[in-house]
């Protein structure tokens, strides 16, 4: 039996496209930290081996300083490299045992599903968590994806009893519904990395979160 991991913090889960920065790309990923963000998951395209890596080191540091959980979406070499808290795979990824074997129980593996039986499919193989959507319209998935609605997890979480993140089109008006359907935390990209200020913008969605759980903290 696998060892158990240190609870983990998933409650809000950046997922990065540095393509969407109105600022320099590390500059946002530290604002939305100190916002409230406690996973970073990075999921950078079109980047040589040696930048992706440089990059992760520098999102290692950041993420260390702000004691928040670092996911890289697929390089497991590169998760090793950094010492990054988990991997993040997707139906092009390297198969699950493959990836297991290769980070051991230290890490996190979490997977990318969109319908019942993928979760329940990831959930059998022993991933740590899933992310599922998308729940809502989101430009990303326009064309490939029907949106899930809020019920789809409600009825998931019947069945998986492992972290269940929301993604896809969620903004802070969503954020009520998404968890009262069971989500153990949303995942966001363009709410945070293409605001004005994504302090701001990751501050309202962690508050809301926070405000949902535990209605006494703020006030």
């Amino acid at each position: 039996m696998r060892c158990k991991q240190p609870p983990v913090n998933l409650s809000l889960v950046l997922i990065t496209d540095r393509n969407l920065c109105k600022q320099p790309f590390l500059n946002t990923v530290q604002l939305a930290l100190k916002g409230g963000v406690t996973t970073v998951q990075i999921r950078e395209k079109g980047l040589t081996t040696h930048e992706f890596y440089s990059l992760a080191r520098e999102l290692r540091k950041i993420t260390s300083d702000f004691k928040a959980i670092l996911i890289i979406n697929d390089r497991v070499d590169i998760a090793l490299a950094v010492e990054a808290d988990g991997v993040h795979l997707g139906w092009q990824s390297l198969p699950f045992p493959v990836v297991r074997r290769l980070v051991s129980d230290e890490r996190l593996i979490g997977v990318s599903t969109h319908n019942r039986e993928e979760a329940l499919q990831a959930q059998s193989l022993g991933a740590d968590y899933i992310t599922f959507g998308p729940v809502f319209d989101t430009p990303s998935k326009a064309g490939f994806l029907k949106p899930t609605g809020v019920e789809e997890i409600q009825k998931l979480k019947k069945e998986i009893h492992i972290p269940v993140v929301a993604l896809g089109g969620i903004k802070r008006n969503h954020v009520e519904s998404v968890l009262q359907s069971g989500a153990d935390g949303i995942a966001v990209i363009s709410s945070i990395m293409h605001a004005d200020n994504p302090e701001d913008a990751a501050r309202c969605l962690y508050n809301k979160i926070v405000t949902l759980r535990h209605p006494k903290t703020l006030t």
